[in-house]
């Protein structure tokens, strides 16, 4: 995975972006972060999925803006359209995926205590990550 970590007069898109990282999955961008929040958008390239995981100290909220998005929580997967909101407690396994014809981007807003990279437990991984 290359990660870029951008200082705070890096503009995208006309938007202040604090990182920005490249999976093989798609990508996100870190759009706002404090001690009790963070913000991503994130876009899953078509036919493609993020590992199915948990998070030990963080909840997150996915607000669709491009889609249809196939999401997963707790083993029931449903289709969301852009406009449409799922809220996805700590502890509770979620993936989100990309249909093969169209990618997806949503908006991830992180509450917790932690939001770092390695508050990742990955139940399955398309890409062999533990």
């Amino acid at each position: 995975m290359a990660q870029v970590w951008l200082d705070s007069s890096h503009e995208q898109k006309g938007v202040n972006v604090l990182e920005f990282s490249e999976s093989p999955w798609g990508t996100y961008q870190v759009l706002h972060s404090n001690p009790y929040s963070q913000v991503k958008e994130i876009t899953v390239k078509a036919g493609s999925r993020l590992s199915y995981q948990t998070h030990e100290k963080r909840a997150e909220h996915w607000f669709i803006t491009q889609g249809p998005a196939i999401v997963t929580i707790d083993g029931v997967t449903k289709t969301l359209q852009a406009g449409e909101s799922v809220d996805i407690g700590i502890g509770v396994a979620h993936r989100m995926a990309a249909p093969a014809d169209n990618g997806v981007t949503f908006i991830e807003v992180q509450t917790g205590t932690y939001f770092g990279e390695d508050d990742i437990v990955r139940l399955e991984d398309d890409f062999g990550r533990s």
